[in-house]
């Protein structure tokens, strides 16, 4: 019967926070993140925004009633460019109104210009780049041109395919200080001839001379000399088959266009130099010779008009 009376004790624990263990840390810790992220983007955006959108910012929350515009209370941005006055509604706002068909047609045929003249140029540079390929093609093949290949430059410029005849010091293009051409020097130009006969661009010559005088009691100087030797290019490129009318433009330019800037006497100052003109080129010549002959049948018509004033007095 004694251990029916027995005492039962029931020991209650109460738990608490769990120290370290618990989670109430975790919350100040993620304010604490929080709180340290809104600081770093605050000095951000002061960073980034300029001193008009940092006062616009300003206004909005000294008073925000000043940013809303018109009289609806809605806006698409809480910042304005500055200033107070009230933001232009949609009808002020028409500073690209609708195009007009006419307008339209316009702008499309200019896009289309523009496209066109890309291709076409595309197109051009790649014509002179194929016709410099055949030409470095003969030279590299042992043909004609194989052994004077140290006297052939061959390049693309803005003006078009340029390729230049150079003196060497023991194998001049012309006799001395005549016009007369090398027999080698009539090859040469005979094989440029053939490969740019089939090109359509119009083509320049030009004649150049070093920096020796040519000494001629007539007057006749190496203006003279670089003129008459590119014409005597000129004459060679007709017989070899290029057409008359794409001569564009033959000129001697003595020594005013050095090859050789540092050596104005280095024979390969002496050279012919030949231009497949592009068509802006073409076209810019074009436009000199025609303002050229204008003036002078300007000048022609006031001289006539001169003499009929004077007939009538």
């Amino acid at each position: 019967m004694a251990n029916d009376n027995q005492t039962i004790i029931i020991k209650r624990i109460k738990r608490g926070d769990g120290g370290h263990h618990g989670g109430a840390w975790k919350v100040a810790f993620a304010d604490f993140v929080t709180a340290m992220m809104a600081f770093f983007m605050l000095m951000w955006l002061l960073g980034s925004t300029t001193p008009e959108q940092k006062a616009a910012i300003a206004e909005y929350f000294n008073n925000p009633t000043s940013i809303v515009p018109g009289e609806s209370g809605g806006g698409s941005s809480m910042i304005h460019n500055g200033g107070d006055k009230e933001a232009p509604t949609g009808q002020d706002l028409d500073v690209n109104p609708p195009s007009t068909p006419g307008e339209l047609q316009v702008e499309s045929d200019d896009a289309v210009d523009e496209d066109e003249g890309e291709v076409a140029h595309k197109r051009e540079v790649e014509r002179m780049e194929s016709i410099m390929g055949d030409l470095q093609k003969s030279i590299q093949s042992g043909q004609a041109l194989a052994q004077f290949k140290d006297q052939l430059i061959f390049d693309v410029t803005g003006e078009g395919l340029r390729i230049q005849i150079i003196d060497e010091e023991n194998r001049p293009m012309f006799d001395s200080g005549s016009a007369n051409l090398k027999g080698y020097t009539e090859t040469i130009l005979r094989e440029v001839g053939k490969a740019i006969s089939d090109a359509p661009n119009r083509i320049s010559i030009s004649g150049h001379t070093d920096k020796t005088p040519f000494s001629s009691g007539n007057g006749y100087s190496n203006w003279e000399l670089s003129a008459d030797r590119a014409n005597a290019a000129r004459r060679a490129l007709l017989a070899a088959g290029v057409a008359d009318a794409k001569i564009g433009r033959v000129v001697g330019l003595s020594d005013s266009v050095l090859f050789d800037k540092k050596d104005p006497y280095n024979p390969i100052n002496r050279r012919i130099s030949i231009v497949v003109m592009n068509k802006e080129t073409d076209k810019s010549l074009s436009e000199r010779e025609g303002a050229a002959e204008k003036s002078g049948g300007d000048r022609h018509d006031a001289k006539k008009s001169n003499v009929a004033m004077a007939i009538g007095e």
